[in-house]
């Protein structure tokens, strides 16, 4: 199957009954992605597993955040990409015809490198994805505000800013400003939530908030993570994919590959001996 920037459709992203989906989150096959001739991908075949949080490491370029950026199609913003194969999210194929990319990404949530919150105040960060469906439209205020109690408990933010909701987002530190792109995603109730480096840009003390963060989301969502960071892959993660110049060397237990890795390639990276 290929696909080159295929056209949204208004349905609902539905997965159907089946039994893989009490296995596994995320399933693809074959899956080989190019940006103009470039391969980026090559025959990439994993089953991620619902509940659980999943590391994406490699070095540079190895083509992580790429695959990551595939399970919610986020790849088609940057156009001339091709693809091949199949991805499964809860068992619905998100190439189908009848798939609608907005309700794909309403389902597979996405937290950036760097925090991004939107310069209003810190309440609208939350709902503002809720803004586009027709159904939140009609929601009380009192249902507003205990969205926004929620997802701001959820992050454990809520003590903090409770008294500013209608501050500013950006005035937020950094490690705050990451908890707000979360709770950002939480009222959506997403199956999956994408991370792309989330403690990339944070000092020591913030790394360890948000990671006591992703710890909490564990059995609620199911969580991959890209990160160039060992020792964060290390303590924060249930199972770890390694990947190579696009191809996935190793899929196993974290505390498997950190202590008894199978490939030299996967032994020699996660030394620090190359990347």
């Amino acid at each position: 199957m290929s696909t080159v920037a295929p056209q949204l459709v208004t349905s609902e992203f539905t997965p159907p009954e089946a039994s893989h989906v009490e296995d596994y989150s995320i399933r693809t096959n074959d899956l080989s992605l190019w940006y103009g001739d470039f391969q980026a991908l090559m025959d990439v075949s994993v089953n991620i597993k619902k509940g659980i949080i999943t590391g994406l490491i490699g070095p540079s370029g190895c083509g992580k955040t790429t695959l990551l950026r595939c399970f919610n199609r986020i790849n088609e913003r940057y156009g001339n990409v091709t693809t091949t194969g199949d991805i499964e999210i809860l068992d619905k194929n998100i190439y189908d015809e009848d798939v609608s990319v907005r309700q794909l990404r309403r389902s597979v949530g996405m937290v950036f490198q760097r925090p991004n919150p939107l310069p209003i105040s810190i309440y609208d960060n939350v709902l503002f994805g809720m803004g586009i469906h027709d159904a939140f439209k009609s929601l009380p205020k009192s249902e507003r505000n205990d969205i926004v109690e929620n997802a701001l408990r959820e992050v454990d933010l809520w003590n903090t800013v409770k008294d500013r909701l209608k501050s500013r987002a950006t005035t937020l530190t950094l490690e705050q400003q990451q908890k707000l792109c979360i709770a950002r995603l939480l009222p959506l109730k997403p199956d999956i939530i994408l991370m792309d480096e989330p403690c990339s840009a944070l000092d020591a003390e913030g790394i360890e908030k948000v990671e006591n963060l992703i710890e909490s989301l564990r059995d609620e969502y199911t969580v991959v993570i890209v990160t160039h960071n060992m020792a964060q892959a290390r303590r924060a993660t249930d199972e770890c994919i390694f990947m190579l110049l696009g191809e996935i060397i190793e899929h196993t237990k974290t505390s498997e590959m950190f202590l008894n890795p199978q490939h030299e390639k996967t032994e020699m990276y996660i030394q620090g001996r190359y990347g």
